[in-house]
């Protein structure tokens, strides 16, 4: 336990607030860490990351059809205002504590420097464990929607019929390119970072905007506001709004709008790569939920004024609603980012496919950072010693300044946890609440520590009790079941994802890990 106590003294000392790539140095050495990651990235950028993860423009495509039919417009549209209020006092604490310790290990470290020197070792394993399978779950929700799109557009003007196993192939595709990218393209990260936050924002709006001008009819206020579906009932089954409550729906419902609000820690994993990173990673955290959050709404209202169709959007052959509302207002609309090129003929997109490319290119930035920002958290835990192979993946490639062992890691993960979509019609879903629940788990902490330059004053332990609050509702509520009846094909697997790690972790550290694993390992000491 030295190692830790030790580090636990270096954290109590009075920090200065960081102004420059020496002072950062210096403070990452306060922790026990030498710099081994390039630090290259400024404000722009760290928020960029987490933007770029969160990104409304596709995880709120991702999981329309799932909001549509559990709840449907009124519980996607006030469900997403909740969820975005309650995700901001989330982060709010997170920033806090990510401006007192700016690492990459972000979560579990902080569990270890808020916790009990006794209880701080058992805090920080388990706190890893729920991180990194957040971690892994948020990359296997974006590229297997990714995948999920790339075969939506294949079947456009086409005979192509997508099935599980051709989907897998895509995504395991996805997964390979963007591994290649983090490997060998990491230096191109910073412009394409720089280039996804304008794209993300510019895109959003003029989206929106070209739909909703050029949409041949809009729905009602009342549809949009106050309109609830319960479409929970599979093969003809009773939804759960008949079998339980409409408030069950509701409860399950605002999966879409937590789902897409979440892996805003990125900008806490690339902290030792920022500059100013005490203040850089706190704000990018912060930043990244309010402009999601506004820009969010923005897009669920657009996309539902602009619906011309419910059932044939819900049953749209496409598979994706979003998709639908586009072909439905093709004939009328110029696409994406307002091009002029007009459609050749009614439910056909532009002969260039501008919308296709642009939307597909955003896809693969989102899931492109989702990889960097859960490759740097294995690294730290790694470096940390709290995953097997520790000392194989704690390895930074000296060219690149890269951690290019826990990039594949990252993505081998994330193909095992997608597999069971071959089996499962509801897997994405699924996937998404283990993401949730992963990294929510995760960030739930007490408030033990020296504040650093980004603090909350009196506000600070109200909105941490607040915080922790809901951070336990919705661990609880993205367990229970989605679709009625509950079997092997409509089974939330997430409680049984969560259910290995928690017997994983645990089990591991009764048995073994509680006799070695002391948490954060200094590595270094400051003068």
């Amino acid at each position: 336990m030295s190692d830790h106590s030790e580090t636990l003294e270096k954290a109590e000392i009075a920090r200065p607030e960081l102004v420059d790539n020496g002072t950062d140095e210096v403070e990452l050495a306060r922790m026990g860490y030498k710099q081994e990651l390039k630090r290259e990235l400024g404000l722009l950028q760290n928020f960029g990351v987490s933007f770029s993860v969160i990104s409304v423009i596709t995880g709120i495509p991702s999981l329309f059809l799932y909001g549509l039919n559990t709840g449907g417009p009124a519980v996607m549209v006030w469900g997403w205002v909740v969820v975005a209020c309650a995700t901001m006092l989330v982060g709010l604490a997170m920033a806090e504590v990510c401006s007192a310790h700016p690492t990459s290990g972000g979560p579990y470290f902080w569990a270890a420097m808020l916790s009990d020197p006794d209880n701080a070792p058992l805090a920080s394993w388990i706190t890893g464990w729920f991180n990194l399978l957040g971690q892994v779950a948020v990359t296997t929700g974006i590229s297997f929607g990714c995948a999920n799109f790339i075969s939506t557009l294949c079947t456009f003007n086409t005979s192509f019929t997508p099935t599980p196993e051709t989907t897998i192939g895509v995504y395991a595709a996805i997964l390979v390119s963007q591994g290649l990218i983090n490997t060998f393209g990491v230096h191109l990260l910073k412009y394409l970072n720089n280039i996804s936050v304008y794209w993300h924002a510019i895109g959003t709006t003029s989206l929106v905007i070209a739909i909703l001008a050029r949409a041949p009819s809009h729905q009602s206020a009342e549809f949009v506001f106050r309109t609830f579906i319960d479409n929970t009932g599979v093969a003809g089954s009773e939804g759960w709004g008949t079998r339980a409550s409409n408030a069950y729906v509701c409860v399950i419902g605002i999966l879409m709008a937590q789902y897409t609000l979440t892996g805003f820690d990125a900008s806490a994993h690339m902290t030792e790569e920022t500059h100013n990173a005490a203040m850089s990673g706190s704000i990018g955290i912060v930043s990244a939920i309010g402009v999601s959050a506004v820009l969010g709404w923005f897009l669920i209202l657009g996309l539902l004024f602009s619906i011309q169709d419910l059932n044939t959007t819900v049953a749209s052959t496409t598979g994706q609603p979003v998709a639908q509302i586009f072909l439905d207002t093709a004939e009328q609309s110029s696409s994406w980012l307002l091009l002029s090129e007009r459609c050749t003929s009614a439910g056909k997109i532009p002969k260039k496919k501008q919308f296709r490319v642009r939307y597909l290119t955003m896809f693969f930035i989102h899931s492109t950072f989702s990889i960097t920002s859960n490759s740097r958290m294995m690294f730290a835990f790694a470096r940390d010693g709290g995953i097997p192979g520790h000392s194989f993946f704690r390895k930074v490639d000296a060219k690149r300044g890269n951690p290019v062992r826990t990039v594949w890691l990252a993505c081998t993960l994330s193909f095992i946890l997608g597999l069971p979509s071959l089996g499962s019609s509801v897997a994405f879903a699924a996937a998404t609440s283990i993401a949730t629940i992963g990294l929510y788990i995760s960030y739930g902490k007490s408030k033990r520590f020296v504040r650093g330059p980004f603090h909350l004053g009196a506000f600070s332990m109200p909105i941490a009790i607040a915080a922790v609050t809901w951070i336990a509702f919705i661990a609880i509520v993205f367990l229970l079941p989605q679709a009625n009846p509950v079997d092997s094909q409509t089974l939330n697997y997430a409680a049984v994802a969560v259910g290995i790690v928690i017997v994983y972790s645990v089990g591991f550290w009764v048995i073994s890990a509680r006799k070695w694993f002391v948490g954060p390992v200094r590595q270094m000491s400051v003068d």
